[in-house]
């Protein structure tokens, strides 16, 4: 099988997002005009799909649970080390912006 999870660098190529989704704003971060960041944190694994999503620095008003939500329907093409698809660990900034 493989080894454990790498970080980006040293070799390990970065995965490429090959499809994003937009987070959905919830009604209480909607009324109150509220902007701001999600820091998401993940695992990408071997066939490039987010796993092990989970919210590193949130902001409150349901907006965390949206990024997760958001972020767990990312498509990667997934990271290479030696021309083989490995795991590896990133962190994702959600931005919340009423325009």
């Amino acid at each position: 099988m493989g080894g454990g999870t790498y970080h980006i660098g040293g070799g390990v190529r970065a995965p490429i997002v090959l499809k994003e989704v937009d987070p959905e704003f919830s009604e209480e971060a909607r009324k109150q005009k509220f902007s701001g960041n999600v820091l998401v944190g993940l695992i990408v694994d071997e066939q490039g799909n987010p796993v092990h999503v989970r919210v590193m620095r949130g902001v409150g008003l349901g907006l965390d649970e949206k990024a997760v939500e958001a972020v767990r329907q990312y498509k990667f093409k997934p990271a290479m080390k030696d021309g083989k698809p490995v795991k590896v660990e990133l962190s994702i900034d959600v931005r919340f912006e009423i325009y």
